[in-house]
């Protein structure tokens, strides 16, 4: 059967994570059932990942296998797009070679998490609104150290059943995209569960003053989450962006 990629966007609040599960709505279940109703088979949807519940997308990628190729791309994303509802969004759709993976073939994943030293009706619920003495400067100090870190246990949600830590970050840092409006961008190969929302949480005691550079050093060594910040808000955190080693044009 023909296989696609999607182009989804969502907003994390009304759904409880990406991944379908029992008794709760998650955007899996939504695209699954609307991709039935639109093409009357089931089609299983894989993702480039597993957003945890109220975890925004701005891109997420996910493959399906269609029954038959889809002849009028437009016109099939826009009968998607009427069955998804008003929190998620389908931005594009391409074809595919038969054993592509959303997955196993992502070889860059980009997050960001903002926050803003100000109250602001348009962010409140889509940032983390913080203190306007929080030293992004020694946030950012402290974010290189990532740059080096191989293993990341020490930001991984305890009791997850993973099989490695091992995790390559290539870029870590807080950007003032406008006066008083911050974003931490973070990207790597991969992510270990609640790790984004760790190192967040980790790098703020950092900038409060709460906690040293050299503390920042030890915990990432000590490979032990319970030394580590608080998770942060979810509400706030964006799978931002993730690539692969081939063309997926939308």
């Amino acid at each position: 059967m023909p296989r696609y990629f999607l182009n989804i966007a969502y907003l994390g609040a009304p759904f409880h994570g990406w991944q379908r599960q029992p008794g709760d709505i998650s955007v899996q279940q939504t695209i699954e059932e609307a991709l039935e109703k639109l093409t009357g088979k089931p089609c299983p949807v894989t993702g480039a990942g597993r957003t945890d519940a109220g975890v925004n997308a701005r891109k997420m990628p996910a493959h399906f296998d269609c029954k038959s190729e889809i002849g009028d791309s437009i016109a099939f994303l826009r009968s998607l797009n009427a069955l998804v509802g008003k929190n998620v969004a389908i931005n594009g759709i391409c074809s595919v070679k038969d054993d592509a993976h959303a997955r196993f073939d992502a070889t860059k994943r980009t997050y960001h998490y903002y926050a803003t030293t100000f109250k602001t009706p348009f962010f409140e619920n889509l940032s983390w609104r913080c203190s306007p003495s929080l030293d992004f400067n020694a946030m950012n100090e402290a974010a290189q150290m990532l740059l080096t870190t191989k293993d990341f246990a020490s930001f991984a949600k305890l009791h997850s059943d993973v099989k490695t830590t091992i995790c390559n970050v290539t870029e870590a840092k807080w950007t003032e995209v406008m006066p008083g409006a911050w974003v931490f961008t973070i990207s790597a190969d991969r992510f270990l569960r609640n790790m984004v929302r760790a190192v967040v949480g980790t790098l703020v005691e950092v900038g409060r003053g709460k906690m040293s550079l050299t503390q920042f050093e030890d915990i990432i060594a000590s490979h032990d989450r319970c030394k580590a910040g608080t998770s942060m808000p979810a509400h706030a955190l964006y799978l931002w962006d993730v690539e692969y080693p081939y063309n997926t044009d939308y």
